[in-house]
């Protein structure tokens, strides 16, 4: 692969294409394993359809509650460098463009931390004394964390947008394969088609869209291993 002599300026010190794109595909990477830590074995071992089961669940295993709040928001802290990262990766194709999907990740990280905040509502309730003795508290953790998927899903869809920017970025670049574009494209496509679903026709089942998600991953891939020799 053919180096191509690119930098990009960020207020006197030039930060080359290598060097950004390894900051976001290790940010990246980070990500693919905090959040499916997080919502694949913590969030499932505690998390039941019965709310008193749930908060003893909750109470019992605090710690455990805790690291995947903390887990989340390591995952928000690595989309504000991300967004900043690639910013600075594709400004050389076009700069507004660039700019304004590095404003949908970053408004969607703010989405994020107010559907975060639930979480730590609930951790707040589950610190009150006879929590387990008060039904209504009981419905309170319950809606808290139903509240955290639901506003989080709904940011889903400006993420998805942001995809769908960063994919046509990629297309245009010189850089970087256009299949990879293509496949990003998808992976916005996937997730704001399955996000509307849920709100709109919840009772379709869009799972087989989750295939399109790997867009993502190849990209990550891409930058840690071919987009360093830029």
């Amino acid at each position: 692969m053919d180096k191509i002599k690119l930098t990009v300026h960020s207020s006197q010190t030039p930060i080359s294409l290598s060097r950004t794109a390894q900051i976001a595909g290790l940010g990246l990477l980070i990500m693919a394993l905090t959040v499916p830590f997080a919502e694949f074995y913590i969030f499932p071992k505690l998390i039941g359809e019965n709310p008193a089961e749930t908060t003893k669940n909750i109470v019992t295993n605090k710690i455990l509650f805790t690291s995947g709040i903390f887990l989340h928001f390591i995952t928000l802290l690595c989309d504000i460098i991300v967004a900043w990262a690639l910013y600075l990766f594709f400004k050389p194709v076009h700069k507004g463009l660039s700019l304004l999907a590095a404003w949908f990740r970053l408004t969607y990280t703010a989405m994020y931390l107010v559907a975060l905040s639930n979480l730590m509502k609930t951790l707040n309730l589950i610190n009150q004394p006879k929590l387990l003795e008060n039904c209504q508290q009981l419905d309170t953790v319950v809606f808290f964390i139903n509240s955290f998927k639901l506003e989080w899903s709904f940011g889903l869809i400006i993420f998805g947008s942001y995809l769908l920017l960063l994919g046509y970025l990629i297309y245009r670049s010189a850089y970087v394969p256009k299949v990879i574009g293509v496949l990003v494209l998808l992976a916005g496509l996937g997730y704001v088609v399955h996000t509307l679903g849920i709100f709109f026709s919840p009772e379709t089942n869009l799972d087989l869209l989750f295939i399109t998600f790997f867009g993502e991953l190849i990209f990550m891939v891409w930058l840690l291993v071919r987009g360093s020799k830029i």
